[in-house]
């Protein structure tokens, strides 16, 4: 069985790495638009964030979801990773699952995640931009993916790229669970934000079914 991130680990990695930046808890709320009260929480594991929440808070710490799942276990990570050995975070906001598939510490400058919705579940409140570019691959069942002003309906053998910028928003709306693969560069290994597509814009995009 692949190891599960308990929400008081996360939330005490979290306040590890603000401390290390150097920065308040009013001050990460700020820089990532939540309140005081709810990274508050977070850190106290009292809450299990949004997909995107997750991403705005670790952008805002200088690491990515993946890398954060190796130092929030205290794992070295290796050129193979079993499927034993994974790390898994729970959301339960967003009624889904990420395992970090990627061997963090390698010197390869790609990041893969394996993400399951469960049914009702979505991986946020509303579209969220990020700064890289993605590739996703649905594996199992039915996805609503929001890029932009337009819905995609996405079946298992679909693939999607989606561009840095573009706001995105992935929604389970069917009766059985979802899981799809998600594949981009670190943040360290990618261009600046100030230069991704103002956010809303609408942008040329490949969707392969």
């Amino acid at each position: 069985m692949r190891p599960v991130l308990k929400q008081h680990i996360v939330g005490e990695h979290v306040r590890r790495l603000r401390v290390q930046k150097g920065i308040s808890v009013r001050t990460l709320a700020r820089q990532t638009g939540f309140s005081p009260s709810f990274v508050s929480q977070l850190e106290n594991g009292q809450v299990s964030p949004s997909i995107s929440s997750m991403e705005k808070i670790a952008a805002v710490l200088g690491v990515t979801l993946g890398e954060f799942f190796v130092a929030a276990a205290d794992g070295d990570g290796g050129l193979v990773v079993r499927a034993v050995d994974r790390q898994a975070l729970s959301s339960g906001w967003s009624n889904a699952e990420i395992e970090s598939l990627s061997a963090h510490r390698s010197p390869a400058r790609i990041e893969g995640m394996l993400i399951t919705l469960q049914a009702g579940g979505r991986s946020g409140k509303h579209p969220y931009p990020h700064s890289q570019v993605e590739f996703a691959y649905v594996l199992q069942g039915v996805l609503t993916l929001t890029l932009g002003p337009d819905q995609h309906r996405l079946r298992r053998g679909d693939a999607v790229t989606i561009l840095p910028g573009e706001l995105r928003l992935w929604q389970n709306e069917g009766r059985a669970s979802a899981r799809f693969l998600i594949v981009c560069p670190p943040e360290n290994g990618a261009p600046s934000p100030e230069r991704a597509p103002a956010q809303g814009r609408r942008t040329p995009r490949r969707t392969v079914r």
